[in-house]
């Protein structure tokens, strides 16, 4: 059983089940075709489906460039398109203050469909996208002529490049959001699924699966000033990254990888650091120093002496893929006592109060702080 103090949603429960497995001797490629396997009996038996292998593998970069998410529903199309570029000499303030900034201009282009979305229809778009972080929703309608909001505020120049580059048709309409990186991919990702939504696109009986590979090592925190492991501490860089590790540690990618079905992720591991020398230099990087890092980890520094065979492994989210299996979309339904959105149980009405003889019992005692 797995514990954690994670947000809510629909395919997350604070208490899980998973399936990890660990194995010696073995790299990415290993874990990876063996899960194949596993998974592909899985649908055939439970399923009667067959799944074709080798599975589809996708960079973290691609993903994150053509669907905004390191776990892409690829059921349906509607791709991102980095238009950036475009813009990088716009009279446009809105869209030029981002490309100055160093932000990111991207759209998605839905084919023939510009009669399907009226201005009200566009305006509900708009406040979906605002409650994923966006600041607004530029659009476009293309019918022989080029009709939007924003048509005055751009260069003649600027609408054939929009044109040429999304090769768009008569009845195309596009939607696009201008913000910092993480925003735009944020926003821009829900509304891709919400759009395939409303268009009926998602078809349950429809599987499709991707490993997502080659992840960031670090990813850096802008509270804490310093990296974090994108994963946890003990991922192995993969080795042509290593001479960045001091260098350049935002380009250092890592044995990792993730499984994914239908935007869902069900599984996802790495390839474990077995060096001793290697794990100091990924500590320092984190920001420990030597004392810090012996304090914390120096017996697992120390085990290293002693070689440890190369491991990897990969650990599945039980629950949500059998939620995946039987169609539902919502992790509850494969649940027992599931917890509420306040994670509260409702069987055993928990958390409840505790008694001062059960605090007593424990040697805990209660503070009240002004």
């Amino acid at each position: 059983r797995c514990f954690r103090d994670e947000d809510l949603r629909a395919n997350r429960q604070p208490e899980f089940t998973q399936v990890d497995i660990e194995m010696s001797f073995v790299d990415a490629e290993d874990v990876m075709a063996i899960n194949e396997k596993l998974i592909q009996k899985i649908f055939k038996e439970i399923k009667n489906i067959d799944i074709k292998l080798p599975l589809r593998r996708m960079s973290y970069n691609e993903a994150m460039e053509k669907y905004g998410c390191d776990k892409p529903d690829l059921r349906f199309g509607y791709q991102l398109e980095n238009i950036t570029e475009v813009f990088s000499n716009s009279d446009f303030n809105a869209f030029k203050s981002v490309y100055d900034n160093g932000g990111l201009i991207k759209c998605i282009k839905i084919d023939g469909a510009s009669e399907d979305y009226s201005r009200k229809g566009i305006s509900k778009l708009e406040k979906f996208v605002k409650t994923h972080g966006a600041k607004g929703l530029a659009w476009f309608k293309y019918n022989g002529t080029f009709e939007s909001p924003i048509a005055k505020f751009l260069k003649e120049e600027e609408i054939n490049k929009l044109i040429s580059q999304l090769k768009v048709k008569d009845k195309d309409i596009v939607f696009i959001i201008a913000d910092k990186e993480d925003v735009v991919n944020t926003a821009l990702s829900a509304l891709r699924i919400q759009i395939a939504k409303e268009r009926n696109l998602v078809d349950n009986n429809q599987f499709e699966l991707v490993w997502i590979t080659d992840f960031p090592l670090f990813e850096y925190s802008e509270e804490e000033e310093r990296y974090l492991a994108k994963h946890h501490p003990f991922t192995s860089p993969v080795d042509e990254d290593l001479d960045k590790l001091e260098s350049n540690p935002a380009e250092v990618r890592a044995k990792a990888y993730d499984l994914v079905i239908n935007g869902d992720e069900i599984g996802g591991g790495s390839i474990r650091i077995t060096n001793r020398e290697l794990q100091n230099r990924m500590f320092k990087a984190l920001g420990f120093t030597e004392g810090e890092a012996e304090e914390k980890f120096g017996y697992l520094l120390e085990a290293f002496k002693y070689g440890v065979p190369p491991h990897g492994g990969i650990a599945y989210g039980l629950d949500r893929l059998i939620m995946i299996l039987t169609g539902s979309d919502n992790i509850k339904d494969v649940i027992a006592f599931p917890k509420t959105q306040s994670a509260s149980c409702l069987m055993t009405e928990s958390p409840s109060s505790v008694t001062k003889e059960q605090l007593d019992e424990l040697k805990i005692q209660a503070v009240n702080i002004e």
